[in-house]
């Protein structure tokens, strides 16, 4: 078993969810693959366990049985990954938004000192792919909005490619974490630093899903966008 452990979390991604498992399992430095699967109705998990066998312990599945959020999906994924004992543990969307290969540049990253890294969209630039053009405004703003009330020392606060020594999620109170969206992925990274653990961002190219369909909804949007205020007042009153 490798010490290196991805969750990808699915709902109704049968249209990826073979290529993007191949393709994370075959990048260099051998990374193990863990899909937390919200019970898909498209058969998504049922494809997932045809392909167990054929790689050896390396492919596991979790079928989570309500469709309660991203962050709950992560969460169950963490508490899985500490379970067995894996050392450094990557979140990836299922869509090939996040490059697998790009895997081991934030791996090394973790290697050389950082405790928790970011696949950034916006530390060199704006690199992103096939985003609309209001989509691109909406993400990289709110990033900057989330340093402005957070002063969260970070280019890309909403990432979703990120990796974890397992030290920081055996840290954290897993079950205090109360964002499902981009909320989430704000708060793990606030949360993080407000303990002192290092943060890195890896440049990367994000490109849009060219096959399935976007979760994001406007209830996301909305929790993040409340949601920082309430870390920000959260960290002033000292009940982080």
């Amino acid at each position: 078993m490798s010490d290196k452990l991805v969750i990808i979390p699915t709902y109704n991604e049968k249209e990826n969810i073979e290529a993007i498992i191949r393709a994370a399992l075959s990048v260099e430095e051998s990374f193990d693959v863990l899909i937390v699967d919200d019970s898909s109705p498209d058969g998504t998990n049922d494809i997932v366990k045809c392909l167990i066998t054929e790689f050896n312990g390396r492919l596991h599945l979790e079928i989570r049985t309500i469709k309660d959020g991203l962050g709950r999906a992560y969460v169950h994924g963490f508490k899985w990954a500490i379970k067995n004992n894996y050392k450094y543990i990557f979140e990836m969307d299922a869509d090939f938004s996040h490059n697998p290969n790009d895997l081991p540049r934030l791996y090394h990253a973790l290697i050389d000192g950082a405790d928790l890294v970011i696949g950034s969209r916006y530390c060199n630039g704006v690199n992103v792919v096939n985003w609309p053009m209001n989509r691109v405004l909406l993400s990289y703003f709110a990033s900057k909005y989330v340093r402005l009330i957070t002063r969260l020392p970070v280019d890309d606060a909403t990432a979703g490619f990120v990796g974890y020594r397992a030290k920081v999620l055996e840290t954290l109170d897993l079950d205090k974490i109360k964002f499902k969206g981009y909320g989430f992925q704000i708060e793990m990274k606030y949360k993080s630093w407000i303990k002192k653990f290092s943060l890195k961002e890896v440049p990367i190219i994000f490109t849009d899903r060219t096959l399935g369909e976007s979760k994001i909804s406007s209830d996301i949007i909305g929790e993040a966008v409340f949601g920082v205020i309430s870390l920000r007042l959260r960290k002033i009153f000292g009940k982080l």
